[in-house]
This record gives C-alpha cells, sequence and structure tokens, in this order.
C-alpha cells in the first residue's frame, strides 16, 4: 500500500509541475513514462498495476488543474478531469504493467544453494 500512496504523490508532483516544461514539447510526457516504468519494475506484478492506476490518474488530474486557464470555474471542469484521469489511469497501467514484464524478463536467476 506505502508503494500505491508513493505512486500518487509522483503523479501529482509531476503533473504539477506539467505546465511548467511544456516548452519540451511532446518530450515532455518522456519522464512521464518512465516513472511509469520505474514503478512497475519497483512493484510486484498486482501492486503495480494499482501504482500504475493511482500514478497515471494523478498524474494526469493535477496535470489538467495546474494547466487551467480558462473562464470557467475549476471546479465545472472536475468532472471533465476526471474523465481524462481515468484514461491517465488506463496508460499508467499499461506502462507499468510494461515496466513490471521487462522485470520478469531480464531478471537474473538465483542461485540455488544446494
Amino acid at each position: 500500500m506505502g508503494k500505491v500512496i508513493i505512486a500518487g504523490i509522483l503523479g501529482v508532483i509531476l503533473g504539477a509541475t506539467g505546465p511548467y516544461y511544456l516548452f519540451m514539447g511532446s518530450y515532455s510526457v518522456v519522464p512521464w513514462g518512465l516513472v511509469a516504468l520505474g514503478l512497475g519494475f519497483w512493484c510486484a506484478r498486482r501492486q503495480a498495476l494499482y501504482a500504475g492506476a493511482v500514478y497515471g490518474f494523478c498524474l494526469s488530474f493535477s496535470f489538467m488543474v495546474a494547466g487551467y486557464s480558462g473562464t470557467q470555474s475549476l471546479l465545472s471542469r472536475f468532472p471533465f478531469f476526471a474523465l481524462l484521469g481515468l484514461f491517465g489511469a488506463v496508460c499508467g497501467i499499461a506502462q507499468s504493467a510494461t515496466g513490471y514484464f521487462l522485470k520478469v524478463q531480464y531478471r537474473t536467476p538465483r542461485r540455488s544453494h544446494t
């Protein structure tokens, strides 16, 4: 559970600071993907999926909230931001699952002491 909470905190931090490095263009999503891969590599199987979902949702939602500069109230945009957050959760699951499967694929086998 602690790793999932850390994933959410990382998502909020990266999402809230996202509008400040948009000058990088489409390369600004590279750190987001690398963190999701790292979460999958760090977590166990099921925990990687939960952490990826929480990370992706928090990242997307906080990015939208931090970058919002419209004329409508921010509260009126929360349902739309939450919907985009669900898309971010799906992307986070995909990236963290990829990180987990890379860990499983390239892990060195342990020696048995016989």
